[in-house]
């Protein structure tokens, strides 16, 4: 992921109690560990993943199952493991959005798993990644 494909954002209203810690931090960012997930109604099913370690840059981020429904991503035993996850519903499954050129994509072979109820989240790649796309078409509307 190249610097270029973050946005300075601003504050949001939305304060979480608790920052996600991202343990295994994404590649390129290596020194960040905690971010904050922002939100605004208006901009939904969209939000922004924002380091709050270094510069306020963000990451727009999309739960890809509210956009295309039949998203699948297999997750290995060994990320449920590590995220503490026992249900499906447990998870917080967010893509990574690339705002490059005309048409946005989405990461769908590398999403950011997110343990619902400790806030501690691993981008992964699935068992299934082979099915899907770095740079998924996002529908512009």
């Amino acid at each position: 992921m190249k610097t270029a494909e973050l946005v300075e954002t601003e504050k949001y209203e939305m304060e979480p109690e608790k920052p996600v810690q991202l343990r295994v931090s994404l590649l390129g960012f290596e020194q960040v560990k905690n971010y904050i997930l922002l939100a605004k109604p208006e901009q939904a099913p969209f939000m922004w993943l924002q380091m709050l370690e270094g510069p306020k840059q963000a990451f727009p981020v999309v739960p890809m199952r509210q956009i295309q429904p039949e998203y699948q991503p297999d997750i290995g035993n060994a990320d449920v493991e590590y995220l503490g996850l026992t249900r499906p519903e447990d998870a917080l499954v967010l893509n990574i959005v690339s705002l490059r050129g005309d048409q946005p994509t989405v990461n769908l072979k590398g999403p950011i798993v997110i343990n619902r109820h400790s806030l501690i989240g691993k981008q992964v790649i699935p068992d299934n990644s082979a099915l899907y796309s770095l740079r998924h078409p996002l529908p512009v509307s």
